[in-house]
């Protein structure tokens, strides 16, 4: 069998099903577990429950539903975001205090209980260890996504995967995304919420399709511990490494996109400099229009890192546009040496890179987005008719 994320993971079993715009996906897995949650306010049922179930450092397994987000549904979503845990500690024989639940969907709707009940002893049944199941997980939880997204990374010792979903309302401090992650390394709850933190820190929270940050974004990571103790720098890593992937997936899928845009910022004082240079260029709109019309506008690129709020000189700075195979400078040391044909070809694509140094700092850090098109307007425009 091959597996392309979750399942390849010794102690995960899961399924999913979707009826029209409305799924439910549940996955089982047993041990340690920490989780990163949106900083929006507006905080979805599932979140502010799982912000505090997640404090125990164990989860049995996850009930996730899509179609409705059951967010700003006051105490009765918060009650119904309880009744999910018990549906499926129910229908697996787990103690709904040990089961993670999310939600995804429409915004200020409440759930539908009968339907995810059902839904919920339909899918139970057949929980299973198996290629199918996991995609089948995958795209149950998806909304606008138009496909489902997977990542395994495998270590000599052991292994990480996970299934993501995102599309839309995706800006730093996380997304429209929901993100479970799994491993089969052994690892204590509070080593594991910090390498989540730092993952995410370099991964979900470097995404921006839109610029709106959503009410319902969680990336829940539960260690089997089938494989036993690994250094935790290598489980660092690997899990970073996970993380990106479902990141850049989410990006290269952003609602009506055509292009994937990653921006490398390097030469800062400190990394988190890098990271806000890097995100404020991927969320400009005047770029990522420019990108959609391959349009090699690259003074788009200085004008957005001038008001990120990072102290540099802008006439010091080189940037170079890329296709992911041959870089073509734009700037060298604040010179214009731009081949506007060159740069015009290297947007053709469905990937375009810039990389900036700010010549400030020996720092680093990449960020990821798309272009914005006619589609994300009539996506977005229509999302509840």
């Amino acid at each position: 069998m091959t597996f392309k994320s979750i399942c390849a993971i010794d102690g995960v079993k899961t399924w999913g099903m979707k009826e029209g715009k409305f799924g439910l996906a549940l996955i089982e897995a047993h041990g340690t577990a920490a989780g990163v949650f949106t900083r929006n306010l507006a905080r979805a049922a599932p979140v502010e429950l799982m912000r505090k179930q997640i404090k125990a450092g164990k989860l049995e397994a996850v009930i996730v539903n899509s179609g409705c987000a059951n967010a700003y549904t006051g105490k009765r979503g918060y009650d119904d975001a309880v009744t999910m845990t018990g549906y499926a500690g129910s229908a697996l024989g787990i103690k709904p205090r040990h089961v993670g639940v999310a939600s995804t969907g429409v915004i200020g709707r409440y759930l539908d209980l009968p339907l995810i009940k059902r839904q919920c002893e339909t899918v139970a049944p057949k929980i299973d260890r198996t290629p199918e199941a996991e995609i089948l997980a995958a795209k149950a939880i998806m909304t606008t996504d138009t496909f489902p997204k997977h990542a395994l990374v495998e270590n000599e010792t052991f292994r990480i995967g996970g299934i993501s979903k995102g599309s839309g309302m995706i800006a730093p401090n996380m997304g429209t995304m929901l993100a479970f992650i799994y491993t089969d390394a052994e690892i204590g709850a509070k080593p594991l919420a910090d390498a989540m933190k730092q993952a995410s820190r370099r991964s979900f929270n470097r995404v921006v399709v839109d610029g709106d940050t959503s009410t319902n974004d969680i990336a829940l990571c539960t260690a089997t511990g089938t494989a036993g103790k690994v250094k935790h720098a290598e489980f660092t890593a690997a899990l970073g490494e996970c993380c990106r992937s479902l990141a850049e997936q989410i990006a290269t899928d952003g609602e009506g996109a055509t292009k994937l845009i990653e921006v490398l910022v390097r030469g800062a004082k400190k990394e988190d400099d890098a990271a806000k240079v890097a995100r404020t260029i991927i969320e400009s709109p005047l770029v990522k229009t420019a990108v959609y019309g391959e349009d090699p506008n690259w003074g788009r690129i200085v004008a957005a890192a001038g008001r990120a709020g990072v102290k540099f000189d802008p006439n010091s700075v080189s940037l170079w546009i890329s296709d992911g195979k041959k870089e073509h400078p734009l700037v060298k040391s604040g010179e214009i040496i731009a081949d506007l044909d060159a740069a015009k070809k290297a947007m053709a694509g469905k990937k375009v890179i810039f990389i900036l140094d700010l010549a400030t700092g020996k720092e680093e850090a990449t960020a990821w987005g798309c272009d914005l098109t006619e589609r994300y307007v009539e996506i977005n425009g229509r999302y509840t008719t």
